[in-house]
């Protein structure tokens, strides 16, 4: 094999923590905001603990399986030290740090009126939490996700929605609003374009359970679907270089004039 018939774009070389980090951080980041949703409208109190529990969890793991694929913790202190606005990278990893300082005041300060102050911080920035990995993938120049820069932050966000109402009911929850809320994010993803398994088990197959009544099977397949769906994307621009043409991949990666 020549060095003509390589592709003309490496694919990543992300390891599996990124797709992890995808989801959890997604799914803390809708939680929170759900979270934010049910305060500002005097809902359940007890929803609105889990919900920020569920988004305090996932800032938790998020920090160390980013460490992890780092390799060495002072590449993400490294990163703390100038803020890009340009760069997605630069603002996911600031907002991952407001986020993570505000879900735990969220829960732990004991005032509630810190508590809800600290609430609206941990939804704002937990919705950025939910769609900048999509923003992320978007901007590379790899064909597979420059192709989509435009669905994928929509897309990552469904389906962190989707994962964040599956899992509170999961915990128990039964809410009208958390059933639509549910509703509205498996008919996106089943008109969305995805993968044959991730798109059948985040799409129609918890759609039609949700008709039926059947809440917690389909909580069970959004969560598994949302989580398959990111490493479906992670993994793309790989299955397609083992695929496509040498030939075809530069002409669909070079720059139009």
């Amino acid at each position: 094999m020549t060095y003509q018939d390589q592709p003309l774009l490496k694919p990543p070389v992300w390891t599996w923590e990124i797709p992890v980090y995808f989801f959890v951080g997604g799914a803390a980041g809708a939680s929170a905001a759900i979270a934010l949703a049910a305060q500002l409208t005097r809902g359940d109190e007890k929803l609105i603990r889990d919900a920020r529990v569920i988004a305090l969890s996932g800032a938790v793991l998020s920090g160390p399986l980013l460490v992890s694929d780092l390799g060495r913790p002072e590449r993400f202190l490294h990163m703390l030290r100038v803020f890009k606005p340009q760069s997605p990278m630069s603002v996911g990893v600031w907002t991952l740090t407001a986020f993570s300082g505000a879900t735990a005041a969220a829960v732990l300060v004991p005032t509630k009126v810190l508590k809800d102050l600290a609430g609206v911080v941990a939804g704002a920035t937990g919705l950025v939490m939910a769609t900048y990995t999509g923003v992320l993938l978007g901007v590379t120049a790899i064909p597979e996700w420059k192709n989509n820069a435009h669905f994928l932050p929509v897309h990552f966000g469904a389906s962190s929605l989707g994962a964040a109402v599956s899992l509170l009911e999961l915990r128990g929850h039964q809410d009208d609003a958390l059933n639509a809320l549910g509703l509205g994010a498996t008919l996106f993803e089943t008109g969305a374009e995805l993968g044959k398994l991730a798109g059948v088990l985040s799409g129609p197959v918890p759609f039609l359970l949700r008709l039926f009544g059947r809440r917690k099977a389909a909580a069970a397949c959004s969560v598994l679907g949302s989580m398959i769906t990111r490493f479906a994307w992670v993994n793309r621009p790989r299955n397609a270089s083992r695929t496509s043409d040498p030939a075809a991949t530069a002409a669909t990666a070079t720059p139009r004039a």
